[in-house]
């Protein structure tokens, strides 16, 4: 599965590392501990789903639903590679594409370079271990009020659609969502 990002900069997403229980299942139900940082958090770059085109392999495209909540997590079904998260329904104007999913290397750029650093760290209790010393901080309220008219400017601008992961027409997802059990979560 390939894709493209257009308009990526520091300044045209937010970028965060997330530490939450369910980014941590997501990782293991895919088997894929590396996507994990050592305190069990992933980089994750917010953007608006209009920027982002599946260009190659979208019929391995495939998400899950944890059973609690509205996120769907869609990921490579041949590879069992995190793509993004989205919300349930179209309409919402992000997808968080999850850092295994992108290729800096291609133009000899860093992470950093490309995306900037990451402006906060979230769900901070729920980390696996100790963060490291340049984990970013809490989310303040000025990163907050920043992301907050990001997202408003997307939806504004009409940016939440089309979406790659979302039917043009029904707007259903490409792919039915499986939708994990409590069971099939406490075991991962």
């Amino acid at each position: 599965m390939r894709g493209i990002a257009r308009g990526v900069s520091p300044s045209s997403g937010f970028r965060f590392i997330c530490y939450c229980q369910d980014c941590q299942t997501f990782a293991g139900f895919l088997t894929r501990a590396d996507v994990l940082d050592a305190a069990g958090g992933t980089d994750i770059f917010q953007m608006p789903p209009a920027r982002v085109t599946l260009t190659a392999g979208a019929d391995a495209l495939r998400c899950v639903n944890l059973g609690k909540g509205q996120v769907l997590r869609w990921y490579a079904e041949c590879c069992r590679t995190p793509v993004a998260n989205t919300a349930s329904s179209p309409r919402f104007p992000i997808v968080a594409v999850i850092h295994a999913f992108m290729d800096h290397a291609a133009d000899g750029r860093s992470r950093d370079g490309v995306l900037g650093a990451p402006l906060c760290g979230i769900f901070a209790r729920s980390a696996r271990g100790p963060l490291p010393p340049t984990a970013p901080p809490p989310p303040s309220l000025g990163i907050s009020l920043r992301r907050a008219s990001m997202v408003l400017r997307w939806w504004l601008r009409g940016l939440a659609q089309p979406t790659p992961f979302f039917d043009d027409r029904t707007k259903a997802p490409r792919s039915a969502p499986r939708v994990l059990t409590a069971s099939e979560r406490a075991a991962l």
